[in-house]
């Protein structure tokens, strides 16, 4: 019986898909990331910034400080650079510089909540009921990746929110750490086989 040259390249194609291994697989509810993406969350909600602050990948920090950093001296005039340096309770471009990342992140979160100025009481009504269900783990085993899909609910005084995320880890060294951007930021790497750049760094 002939196979005709589309049926052939049908059931080539699927040969290779079969053939082919899969990269990403499923982990162990007991994996380490589960406890560390539930101490992460846990921490923003109580607003514990330096606790999430040691958890975050310290190039993402460093980037997130410099970028801002950026924007302010870009800023069109001296009256707009000074009100985005009053949000974050400095005087001068150089306070900020002179910040660890870690620092940074903590006086940005800080400066944030504080701008929102939510009631305390709703704030600690969303902290007393937070509960945190790690949906899954998945390793990308040939990049080193772990995502967590993760299911969370709090209650204010009128409603329970409840939200999704997909919060991706990197190991550095014998920590795995989170890679806040990894879902918005592309991953670049170079087509003529120099190393990769990829834009966690």
């Amino acid at each position: 019986m002939q196979i005709s040259r589309p049926l052939f390249l049908t059931l080539a194609l699927t040969l290779v898909f079969i053939i082919e291994p899969v990269s990403a697989a499923p982990l162990p509810a007991d994996h380490p990331c589960s406890a560390l993406v539930k101490k992460y969350l846990t921490s923003v909600v109580q607003q514990d910034w330096k606790t999430a602050a040691v958890l975050l990948l310290p190039s993402s920090l460093d980037r997130k400080q410099k970028e801002t950093v950026s924007v302010i001296k870009t800023a069109p005039t001296m009256t707009e650079e000074a009100q985005m340096l009053e949000r974050f309770g400095v005087k001068e471009i150089r306070d900020l510089e002179k910040l660890t990342p870690q620092e940074f992140y903590m006086l940005d979160r800080d400066a944030w909540h504080k701008r929102i100025n939510a009631a305390a009481e709703v704030t600690k009504r969303k902290q007393d009921t937070l509960k945190i269900d790690v949906l899954g783990l998945v390793e990308e085993k040939d990049k080193g990746y772990v995502h967590a899909t993760v299911r969370t609910s709090q209650e204010t005084l009128t409603d329970r929110i409840e939200e999704l995320f997909l919060i991706s880890f990197v190991k550095e060294g014998e920590n795995w750490l989170i890679w806040p951007e990894m879902k918005d930021r592309p991953i670049i790497t170079p087509l003529d086989g120099k190393a990769a750049t990829e834009d966690k760094k």
